[in-house]
């Protein structure tokens, strides 16, 4: 199993639907219907579901949460694509390695999303970072959200989801690659720990708050 992990959704709202659920608290367990079903159906069956999942919002709200991502992602080996573009909330979110609690929280959050639409939300891992085939057997769950809450499904066609996301993946690849370009530019003579600001480039200029003024704090 590959050591990269992401998480993406194009869930349909308004500009400001999306606006609100920016400021929403991250919501807890009850938020998904069936959360101990998270991998039934998919390449980890019978893999017991993480649980605690309400320790995992720890009172935060989402703006909070993604300002710390985008913030890891200036120094660290994760990525966060986030945008209200053309009526949708568009995410693509990457880390290095299996955490639960961060990929509890990001499932949490768009179950609070409430979409006008039932859409699908994905979790899977893959090395390069990019999107399955939608019968590809890499798929580890998949979240159904509307709006009238979230639930973990199976047995889903995935075609038109993965298609729905290819503009968000293009997105996600073109901050890896500008991100590369300047690492290699890094000299660390002068700067001894990397850090690049181009992850801040990446968010909804409203989506997120900025460095050292998050609005849960």
């Amino acid at each position: 199993m590959s050591d990269s992990f992401l998480v993406a959704g194009r869930l349909p709202m308004s500009r400001e639907s999306f606006e609100q659920w920016l400021d929403a608290p991250l919501p807890g367990e009850p938020a998904i219907a069936n959360p101990a079903a998270m991998f039934t159906g998919w390449y980890w069956d019978g893999q017991d579901a993480p649980g605690n999942w309400s320790a995992a919002a720890r009172g935060r709200t989402v703006r909070g949460w993604l300002a710390d991502r985008v913030e890891a992602a200036c120094t660290g080996p994760s990525g966060t694509v986030l945008r209200h573009r053309d009526g949708a909330l568009e995410v693509y979110l990457f880390d290095l390695g299996y955490w639960a609690p961060g990929v509890q929280a990001a499932l949490l959050a768009l179950a609070a999303a409430r979409p006008s639409a039932e859409s699908l939300v994905l979790f899977w891992s893959e090395t390069s970072g990019s999107l399955w085939k939608p019968d590809g057997d890499g798929w580890l769950s998949a979240l159904s959200v509307d709006e009238s809450g979230a639930r973990f499904v199976a047995g889903r066609d995935l075609t038109a989801t993965v298609a729905g996301l290819r503009p968000v993946e293009a997105e996600f690849f073109a901050m890896a690659e500008r991100i590369a370009e300047d690492e290699e530019r890094w000299d660390p003579r002068t700067q001894p720990e990397f850090r690049t600001e181009i992850p801040m480039e990446y968010v909804d200029d409203r989506g997120v708050a900025t460095r050292g003024e998050r609005a849960d704090e």
